[in-house]
């Protein structure tokens, strides 16, 4: 398994931008949880709600292929954008990537 890097930038105001290691096969919310990074996901990370939705500024073409029901679920985002991927889907394959986590205030319950 090869080790890559992970930029992880934040819209919530005060938040500084980190990078940590992200391991070939690895999703975003995985080391979001492992590192301590509060990034919702409501149905567990099973590609069955929205709530971990990131957008990949940087490394699109480093992450597995979106698929069809991804798709579907990123529609139902706050704020949907070309760049928007779900975090529990965002698998890293080969090389770096950079994501921004859209403001998690926004969830009820918070």
């Amino acid at each position: 398994m090869s080790m890559y890097k992970i930029k992880i930038n934040f819209e919530e105001s005060g938040k500084e931008s980190i990078e940590l290691p992200i391991m070939q096969g690895e999703s975003v919310l995985d080391v979001c949880l492992d590192n301590g990074i509060d990034l919702q996901h409501n149905c567990g990370g099973v590609c069955g709600c929205s709530t971990c939705h990131v957008y990949v500024n940087d490394g699109m073409d480093n992450l597995q292929e979106i698929s069809d029901k991804e798709e579907d679920f990123i529609d139902r985002a706050v704020d949907p954008r070309i760049s928007s991927r779900l975090g529990c889907q965002c698998v890293v394959l080969d090389g770096d990537i950079v994501v921004t986590l859209p403001d998690q205030n926004q969830f009820l319950g918070h």
